[in-house]
């Protein structure tokens, strides 16, 4: 049985072995699947599934969260705290030997002698009345210290550094839950019947064969069993039949070959590091781990930092790991952009790699994105062609552009059957002759009258001297290279790769040929963003996560691909894109990117006009403002004076007094000079916003500290 999502789902690997040329959309299914070695025993595994995932607030890394006070509270010192607490007890004792010892009276006895019998107080009782005297007088002696442990906070020191403190640091995952709550029994299995398949996963479990994303992967075909696209018998077959590697991913892999970052598949995260413990960050996220999920990314994510910053190393490349992660649990399907060599990962982690203007990529890119619609072809390569040079303000669009395209598309396919080459489309924009001719001849043989007037108004509007049709000749003249010979063929003799396949947890990695053609590699961005935008949008089913990570989105901000962006949070789709400096985006686009995207990054090294866009977006808060005021005390006295003189000659200052005042102001959550100046390196200033609408405030994170590595 397939796991949700991935029954049409095709190929792997591409770039191992060269295969027969065809058309096929996405990577096919290898004859078996790699071998698992198995782990020595289950502990470890359930050790993890088992420790506890508390509800926590955006951004919080909830394995093992032990959730913090919205506000600080207030905390004595240490050494104040133990002082006070030692005198209380050498009081205590002191007054209990001083009552014992009869120094101050036996007042205290008084309600023994009234309210006890006679022969006990006279001791005529024996043992009996001793021990009474004894009890009273123990509970004396206990209220007496009761009463000065309070003042002395005894209490307090018992939960800070007594066994409450202990068992709060000891690692939650080693308690082993109740039956009915233990995960690894797989009880909602039980309850629909299929008991046999919960005996099989949690044996395997317990045998040390299952793994993290097994368990995903598995919970996700279960999803389909409930929402009734898979049906009990065949899910509970499948798990009988091959335990843990059931419901497999169409590449057949369990897992990475690696993994850098620390991941919860449970909850669908990834840990990028850990909040400061600065007081500019709210109190309970102070020294929270700091992770991000499809719930967040669902708002797409823009890291801005210069080079060296960590864009590639902390945030783009964990963030792809994970939902490499979540596309072998079939949950998600991810396409990572950036230049050859960029550390986005092994071949191995991917299912295809197309590598533009690679003569040994084994995959091709689809320049029309996969579709038959002339117009929707027109619309994306508008985009991708001449994107950046449509008016970035209001209004402004590429209308134009889209038409002309249009004018020649719908033509050259009604005749062809297909659409142009690039080498085609290039001359049909610069107006050949012997092309347009032959168009002609074959619309007119056609009967196409429709197409024939499209290519008429085209030629007349070649001898127009604002004509766009040479604009996008010269930009389609930057593909039509010859180290692109063998890309972009529309003749069907390559494989090229659609995104269209967004409908399955496919794992995408496209490398763009950066050194020597930079042109080319931003028409190529623009062309993945806008062809991922209109797949993510015309998705039937949306139940699988669909991320475009862009590591590089120099000249790829565009008005249409902003709108893009505020359309995606309702597909169940984003985007992660970094830029190096915001002056990369056009300027009257920088606000409204900024307000589109809903998770903002400001890495270390930022400029102050870059943090000032930062600064503005984040907008400002009721903080509580102090201002002390030192005045100097004037002795009116010959006592006063002299005791003033004496006090100047011992300290050197002249006796003051402080005088604080408290007002409520509104300040900037960070300013610009904090962004570009108060940011040390290896961290970043980031705000989050989930697809719920949950706010997370900027906070400051150490991007260093990743709290360790997960292995199960």
């Amino acid at each position: 049985m397939d796991s949700d999502g991935t029954q049409d789902a095709r190929g792997t690997h591409a770039d191992r072995v060269p295969r027969p040329a065809g058309p096929p959309q996405v990577p096919p299914r290898p004859a078996r699947a790699p071998g698992v070695p198995p782990l020595p025993d289950g502990s470890a595994f359930l050790t993890w599934l088992r420790t506890p995932r508390p509800e926590a607030a955006p951004g919080v890394w909830r394995f093992d969260h032990r959730p913090r006070p919205e506000v600080e509270p207030e905390q004595t010192p240490a050494r104040q705290l133990l002082s006070g607490a030692l005198i209380a007890f050498l009081c205590g004792y002191l007054l209990c030997s001083l009552l014992w010892n009869g120094y101050l009276g036996s007042f205290w006895q008084w309600p023994w002698q009234v309210l006890a019998p006679e022969d006990w107080v006279h001791g005529r009782a024996g043992d009996v009345g001793a021990t009474a005297s004894y009890v009273y007088a123990g509970l004396i002696f206990f209220g007496i210290f009761a009463f000065l442990g309070k003042i002395g906070r005894w209490s307090e020191i018992w939960q800070r550094y007594g066994p409450p403190a202990w068992r709060q640091n000891m690692p939650t995952g080693e308690q082993t839950p109740l039956p009915e709550e233990d995960p690894a029994q797989w009880n909602p299995l039980r309850a629909a019947g299929a008991v046999d398949a919960a005996e099989r996963l949690g044996a395997d479990a317990r045998a040390g064969l299952m793994r993290d994303v097994d368990h995903a992967r598995i919970t996700r075909a279960w999803q389909g069993v409930r929402n009734g696209r898979h049906s009990l018998a065949t899910f509970t077959g499948a798990v009988l039949r091959e335990g843990a590697a059931a419901c497999p991913h169409p590449s057949g892999a369990r897992d990475l070959p690696g993994r850098l970052a620390r991941h919860d598949l449970v909850t669908g995260q990834v840990r990028l590091g850990t909040t400061a413990d600065d007081p500019r960050n709210p109190y309970a996220y102070r020294g929270t781990g700091l992770a991000l999920g499809p719930e967040l990314l669902g708002t797409s994510l823009l890291a801005v930092g210069p080079a060296g910053s960590g864009k590639t190393g902390a945030v783009v490349w964990p963030l792809a790991e994970s939902l490499c992660l979540h596309a072998l649990a079939g949950r998600a399907a991810v396409v990572v952009v950036g230049a050859a060599g960029a550390g986005l990962g092994p071949v191995d982690a991917y299912d295809v790699v197309v590598r533009i203007g690679n003569p040994d990529s084994v995959y091709d890119l689809d320049l029309y994105g996969g579709t038959t619609d002339p117009d929707e072809a027109a619309a994306v390569l508008a985009e991708a062609l001449v994107g950046d040079l449509a008016d970035p303000h209001p209004g402004g669009d590429s209308r134009r552009s889209t038409t002309v395209l249009a004018q020649l598309l719908g033509p050259y396919r009604a005749v062809h059957g297909r659409f142009p080459s690039v080498p085609e489309l290039r001359q049909l924009l610069d107006g050949a002759p012997g092309p347009l001719a032959a168009l002609r001849k074959a619309l007119t043989e056609a009967g196409q009258e429709s197409l024939l007037r499209e290519l008429d108004a085209r030629e007349r509007q070649l001898s127009h001297p604002g004509d766009v049709g040479g604009v996008l000749a010269d930009r389609v003249a930057l593909l039509d290279r010859p180290a692109f010979a063998g890309f972009f063929d529309t003749s069907g003799q390559s494989r090229p790769f659609s995104l269209r396949a967004l409908d399955h947890p496919v794992r995408v990695r496209i490398d763009l040929p950066r050194r020597g053609h930079a042109d080319a590699s931003k028409i190529l961005a623009r062309l993945v963003l806008a062809q991922f935008a209109a797949s993510a949008a015309a998705r039937e089913d949306r139940s699988l996560f669909a991320c475009l990570v862009l590591d590089d989105a120099t000249g790829v901000i565009t008005p249409e691909a902003v709108r893009g962006l505020q359309r995606l949070r309702s597909a169940n789709a984003g985007v992660v894109m970094t830029l190096r400096t915001l002056d990369d985006a056009p300027r009257p686009l920088r606000s409204p990117l900024l307000g589109a995207i809903g998770c903002r990054v400001a890495l270390s090294g930022l400029t102050p006009w870059d943090g000032q866009d930062f600064a503005e977006v984040w907008g400002k808060e009721w903080t509580e403002a102090r201002d002390v005021t030192d005045r100097q005390i004037i002795a009116e006295t010959p006592a006063g004076k002299a005791v003033h003189m004496l006090r100047r000659v011992i300290t050197g200052n002249a006796p003051t007094a402080r005088a604080v005042t408290v007002r409520q102001v509104e300040r900037e959550r960070w300013s610009a000079s904090e962004l570009a100046h108060g940011v040390p390196p290896g961290h970043a200033v980031l705000s989050l916003t989930s697809v719920r609408g949950e706010h997370a405030p900027p906070l400051l994170v150490d991007l260093r500290d990743q709290g360790g590595r997960s292995g199960v």
